[in-house]
């Protein structure tokens, strides 16, 4: 390769622009579940044409981010309770084995640089931390979490479930108290990986996904009850 082939950069599709920013507005809560998503709307919001627009929504819908509905377009999708238990059973699964597999096989950079994330996260302040500040210390906990695994096949599965699970994560965090919460499940973890204790971290991360289960649940029963009270 020469000097100037490893200095080149590569562009990305506009596509694959779009897919991307429309995956992290809803991941991030910018556009809420049950949110309409018009072509003029993204077109305009990322300086993109309209067959661009359709054909990263289509990649979306695919992931279960977007649900489009004969007659009246794509929305961002609304998980149901049960729904949401199903996620977050999966997910329990795939964050315990990587946790385990950190534990075992995780270089001595990698456990540092997930004790980094744990510290930044704990950081923030208990109540009121911005929450896009937040959500990003979240993905970068498990982007060095499913890399350190060793485990690709459970990394690209997580990869699915977690752009599934971005909006319970992000009803989970808006609970007052669940940031206290979060950061001390998460030190476990990182704790239990330090020690090279794999079943105590196996066990670390089934806890915290538990714990985020049961308030994002319990939010999104609160809403259902609400939405039937008012329906």
């Amino acid at each position: 390769m020469t000097k100037d082939m490893a200095l080149r950069v590569v562009p990305r599709p506009m596509r694959k622009q779009v897919e991307e920013g429309l995956r992290d507005a809803i991941m991030t809560g910018r556009f809420a579940p049950g949110q309409h998503l018009p072509d003029r709307l993204l077109c305009e919001l990322f300086g993109a044409s309209r067959s661009v627009v359709r054909e990263a929504v289509r990649l979306l819908e695919a992931e279960g981010l977007v649900t489009t509905y004969p007659n009246r377009g794509p929305f961002v999708s609304f998980l149901s309770p049960a729904e949401a238990e199903q996620v977050y059973e999966v997910r329990g699964v795939l964050e315990a084995l990587a946790g385990e597999g950190f534990a075992q096989r995780a270089s001595a950079g990698e456990r540092a640089e997930l004790r980094r994330v744990l510290e930044a996260l704990a950081a923030l302040p208990p109540r009121g931390a911005d929450q896009a500040a937040l959500l990003a210390l979240k993905r970068e906990f498990y982007e060095v979490l499913m890399r350190g695994c060793r485990n690709p096949l459970v990394a690209r599965m997580f990869e699915t479930i977690i752009n599934r699970n971005a909006q319970l994560r992000a009803t989970s965090l808006s609970d007052p108290g669940r940031l206290s919460g979060t950061v001390a499940e998460l030190r476990r973890v990182v704790e239990a990986i330090e020690a090279r204790d794999a079943a105590g971290a196996w066990q670390a991360c089934r806890d915290h996904v538990r714990s985020a289960a049961e308030v994002a649940l319990r939010i999104l029963r609160e809403h259902e009850r609400a939405a039937r009270a008012t329906g």
